[in-house]
């Protein structure tokens, strides 16, 4: 291997920056493929078939145009010909990134890969079914024009409307709060949004966040006090972590949405409302269902329609314009910045388990370290390594801490000493790594199934 010469002017590609042929475990290429380009400003998608080239740079004469000031006018070639997918440097000034190394060619995965050139990230997919029209989501708060996000922004288009109560499910730092904005803001409704995070109400006072209470319910209650379905009256309530709740909350919450009467704590009197309501969960509420941790009559009744939410590491194409929007956000606290190549690529190759929270994070602690309005690698080191010491202290089954805190999550994280949404992301890479591990999915079928009485920890 041997070394690749930084490009005289424009952008530097990093001391680190090598020349490969970069080799994925080959099999044979039938397509036909999706090709999204994502760049900070927008998504290009296109088709490419078995037998077929596109050529990608900034020139008016390539296939597919990008828009990226650190791209070359004939930047690269997606190869499919002779039964392999490859991609192809056609000598461009800031290279091609398959992971976090520079290539010079690379065979890519047949079924799903990517690359990135310049500030861009080049996603490649097989193509399974109709492709969703990628003119932008033109939705307040939702980023991104890949296939999965175009998917997201139909779908709260279509129900937004709707008075039927919505699911929206996803791993924690997915965007479901935007998800249940948008559903607000589209529905037409004249009351208000009033989001309620149900996980972190202490089951004594549920009752009177969800219901209100009269002056004199109980000692400390001086006055009347509207609760959450109150203040939304015409509008949209949105429950999130609605797995957390308690057995006897849940079993109220449902008679509420049944008949749509409210009665404050304290009072004989229930009084109508209109709300819509709209929930989230990280939990797999069917599976809680199923196994009786969560009622299946109020799991039936919330989820008349779900939406999920996609991880990011499977709408990588979305980074690009997910970092601009966090830069974008960030400012005004630590000036103006934007990323290397080698950095981009970075970002593109992570798995994310913390999803878009995480990579806003990482995103401003890169930009703190940052001495120049360029962060490189070094900086995305270097925040990285700050996730890592958290997450490295994740233990060697969490799913074992769970399930000693009978399923309840908030219990089980402050047992770990950290966060819900870090103890969450344990989790996630637990239940990854233990597929066809019996001994672990065992433990996890004794804890989804693990029963609870109504004074017991919550679900």
């Amino acid at each position: 291997m041997t070394p690749i010469q930084r490009g005289e002017g424009g952008e530097q590609s990093g001391e680190s920056a090598i020349a490969v042929t970069q080799d994925i475990p080959w099999e044979p290429a039938r397509g036909p493929w999706i090709v999204e380009v994502g760049s900070s400003e927008d998504t290009k998608r296109t088709l490419l078939r078995s037998g077929e080239s596109l050529l990608l740079g900034t020139g008016k004469d390539v296939d597919l145009r990008v828009s990226d000031s650190c791209v070359s006018a004939h930047h690269c070639l997606i190869d499919a010909r002779d039964s392999k997918l490859r991609v192809v440097d056609l000598g461009s000034k800031n290279g091609v990134y398959v992971g976090a190394a520079r290539v010079r060619e690379a065979n890519l995965a047949a079924r799903a890969a990517g690359f990135v050139i310049g500030r861009t990230s080049v996603v490649i997919k097989a193509k399974g079914g109709a492709s969703p029209d990628c003119r932008g989501n033109s939705i307040a708060g939702l980023v991104g024009a890949s296939d999965s996000m175009m998917r997201v922004a139909q779908q709260i288009r279509r129900f937004a409307s709707l008075r039927a109560p919505v699911l929206i499910v996803g791993e924690s730092g997915t965007g479901k709060d935007v998800v249940a904005r948008a559903l607000h803001g589209l529905s037409g409704r004249t009351g208000l949004l009033v989001p309620l995070n149900v996980a972190a109400i202490p089951e004594s006072l549920a009752d009177s966040e969800l219901f209100g209470h009269v002056r004199g319910a109980f000692t400390g209650a001086t006055s009347a006090r509207p609760g959450a379905f109150e203040l939304a009256r015409g509008g949209t309530l949105f429950l999130d972590e609605i797995g957390e709740l308690s057995a006897s909350i849940q079993a109220k919450l449902l008679r509420v949405l049944e008949d749509c009467v409210v009665r404050p704590v304290g009072s004989t009197q229930g009084t109508h409302v209109d709300v819509r309501i709209v929930s989230a969960s990280w939990a797999p509420l069917a599976e809680r269902a199923a196994g009786g941790t969560f009622r299946f009559d109020l799991f039936q009744r919330i989820s008349t329609v779900v939406i999920e939410m996609p991880p990011l590491r499977r709408r990588r194409s979305d980074i690009p314009m997910l970092v601009r929007m966090w830069l974008e956000r960030f400012r005004g606290e630590v000036g103006s910045h934007s990323l290397s190549s080698a950095a981009m690529a970075q970002l593109v190759a992570y798995d994310w388990p913390g999803n878009v929270r995480e990579l806003g994070s990482v995103l401003y602690r890169a930009s703190v370290a940052a001495e120049s309005p360029i962060i490189d690698v070094a900086e995305i080191n270097l925040a990285f390594k700050a996730s890592m010491t958290v997450r490295d202290r994740s233990p060697d089954n969490p799913l074992t801490i769970l399930h000693d805190h009978g399923g309840n999550v908030s219990r089980a994280a402050k047992s770990a000493g950290v966060p819900r949404t870090t103890f969450r992301a344990w989790l996630a890479r637990a239940r990854a790594g233990s597929e066809g591990t019996s001994s672990n999915k065992e433990l996890e079928e004794r804890t989804s199934r693990r029963t609870l009485p109504p004074s017991g920890p919550r679900n």
